[in-house]
Parts: C-alpha cells; sequence; structure tokens
C-alpha cells in the first residue's frame, strides 16, 4: 500500500461537501494538503477547522477554476507553500438543472467551465510539476451524470460526458509516464450541492464514502491503476 504520508496534494473546491471530505482524509493520512474555493472567507474558515481537526499541514487559496491566470496562481502557491505537488484532485464542479429551452447561455458556460475547462486548467498545471517528481496522480470527481442523461441535466450531462472522456485520454497519455488518472462517478450524494440543503442522510451516499474511495486510489500500489469508480447508494430512495 503507498503512503500518503508527506505527499502534497491539492483538492479544488474542498471548502465543504466531497472535497472538504476528500482533504479531511488525506491530512488524517499524513499529506500535505492545499484546499481552493471562490472565496477566501470560506477558504480560511475551513483551513482553521481542518488544522483543528487534523493538526495536519493544510494551506488554502481561493481560486475560482474557471480562470486559467487564478488556476497558474494557484499552483504556484503549492509550490511554494509545499515544494510540488503529488496529487491532484479536481473535485470543483457545479450543476445548473434546466430544460434545454430555459437554460441561458449564462449557465450553460458556468457549467462547463467550472466542471470541463476546470478541470483541464488544472491537469495543465499538474502535469509539468508531476514531472519533476517522478510522477503523480490525478482524481477527477465525476458523476453517474457522465454516462446517465436526464431531462433538465443538459449542461450538466454534457460536462460530466466531457469529463469521462477527457479523463480517459488523459490518462493513456500518461499512463507510461508515471501519472495515473482515475475519475469516480457517484450518485446521489448528500451534501449541498447545487445551493441545497443536505437532504436523503439516510440512503444518499456520504462524502467521507468518497473520500476513502479516494483515498484507496491513491494508495494502490504503483503496478495498479482503478481508472474508473462507478458508485450507487445501496438502497436508493423508492
Amino acid at each position: 500500500m503507498e503512503s500518503l504520508k508527506e505527499k502534497s496534494c491539492l483538492v479544488t473546491g474542498a471548502t465543504r461537501g466531497i472535497g472538504r471530505a476528500i482533504a479531511k482524509t488525506l491530512l488524517e493520512q499524513g499529506a500535505a494538503v492545499t484546499i481552493c474555493g471562490r472565496r477566501q472567507d470560506a477558504v480560511d474558515k475551513t483551513v482553521a477547522e481542518l488544522a483543528r481537526e487534523t493538526a495536519g499541514k493544510v494551506a488554502g487559496k481561493a481560486a475560482d477554476v474557471r480562470d486559467h491566470e487564478r488556476v497558474a496562481a494557484l499552483f504556484k502557491f503549492v509550490d511554494e507553500r509545499f515544494g510540488g505537488l503529488d496529487v491532484l484532485v479536481n473535485n470543483a464542479g457545479v450543476g445548473v438543472f434546466s430544460a434545454i429551452s430555459g437554460l441561458s447561455i449564462q449557465d450553460w458556460q458556468y457549467t462547463i467551465e467550472t466542471n470541463l475547462y476546470g478541470v483541464f486548467y488544472c491537469t495543465r498545471e499538474a502535469l509539468p510539476r508531476f514531472g519533476t517528481r517522478g510522477g503523480g496522480h490525478i482524481v477527477n470527481i465525476s458523476s453517474l451524470a457522465g454516462t446517465n442523461p436526464f431531462a433538465g441535466g443538459a449542461a450538466y450531462n454534457a460536462s460530466k460526458f466531457a469529463l469521462t472522456g477527457f479523463s480517459e485520454a488523459v490518462m493513456l497519455d500518461m499512463r507510461n509516464e508515471n501519472v495515473r488518472v482515475s475519475y469516480i462517478m457517484p450518485g446521489s450524494v448528500a451534501t449541498e450541492f447545487s445551493g441545497g440543503e443536505v437532504s436523503g442522510l439516510d440512503w444518499k451516499i456520504w462524502p467521507e464514502d468518497i473520500a476513502e474511495i479516494v483515498r484507496m486510489l491513491l494508495q494502490m500500489p504503483v503496478r495498479t491503476l482503478i481508472s474508473r469508480v462507478e458508485v450507487r447508494p445501496s438502497r436508493p430512495k423508492r
């Protein structure tokens, strides 16, 4: 089992929900973790909480992953704080759900730019850093919506279908460069996604469950790559 102790990890969209749970789990494994979110106050609050909860090495910087210049600044921050990068978890994501007749250009751009462009910008920054470390691991948090279209999901489905293709292509590009690429496709998770309240704690997947899968992927022997993981509630609501 690969050790995460002293590994430098970046988790995007980590001020709440799945991202926060992933950051906490990595800290508990001894990794140094950088988090980002769109608002510096939320990032600072989460960093302080995680430091108290785990006594781990954690830092954070605000960054909207839709902005490639702010993404570049985020990665420079990681370099300055932890001397490089070993693991990138692309978790930042949004969901805007509407029938296509009511889907605005702004909502389309917001969804695609966050869920797809942001992953590309971060991946583009991570790969040369992995090269200087002799390898690395990218974990993309996708969705079952990346293979299962649904009414009202035109923008979200498009972004996650594209993320599936992107993840697999990058995996094939980099697998002989000691860079592993994995993507996780959860079903219903009990988070505040899309601005709603947390609900379904009795039947949905918990953020901590996804965090445990990320830990498992990162700690697999380097000879083995789990490239795709589909996750569903065991007993969905009827």
